[in-house]
């Protein structure tokens, strides 16, 4: 993809980053910044959403091997602003291989989701009222986002 660069390969599959991933970057800190929460937070929002691209990244990685198991290489994952895109030499023949690749990536999130639940006994409930900027510390935040991803990658493939 044009205007991106390589951050890593893994596995055979390059992991690039768009430019304009970098400005989301900068949005985020500077508006944490400017809003008089100081340079902390804007750190901390900065790292938040890096760890959020770190379980894109990881989702993505899920479609890859499941794709991998039927056969079918991923060359590279590209991410940008709104998410990650894994990109597939050929989609699986059967329909249940495609639902295979399709579910692997948002169960990722869950096992992530889970992980975080177990490790840190964190007690909320996701409900769509749930405001990320003042609910909750950074790994509560982190469950809770990855649940709000499986939600929202749900209500996308609905759509398709």
């Amino acid at each position: 993809m044009k205007w991106s660069f390589r951050l890593f390969t893994l596995a055979g599959t390059e992991v690039r980053v768009h430019v304009t991933f970098l400005l989301l970057l900068l949005f985020v800190a500077s508006q944490s910044f400017l809003s008089g929460q100081g340079l902390p937070a804007a750190l901390e929002s900065t790292l938040f959403i890096t760890i959020m691209f770190a379980c894109v990244v990881l989702h993505e990685f899920g479609h890859v091997l499941a794709a991998r198991g039927y056969g079918i290489r991923t060359p590279d994952i590209t991410l940008l602003p709104i998410g990650g895109v894994a990109r597939l030499e050929r989609m699986p023949r059967k329909p249940s291989e495609e639902l295979v690749v399709a579910i692997s990536g948002p169960m990722v999130n869950v096992i992530i989701a889970a992980a975080i639940w177990l490790v840190f006994g964190i007690e909320t409930a996701f409900h769509p009222g749930y405001d990320f900027l003042k609910s909750g510390g950074f790994f509560e935040k982190l469950m809770m986002w990855n649940i709000w991803f499986i939600r929202e990658v749900g209500a996308v493939v609905r759509c398709q």
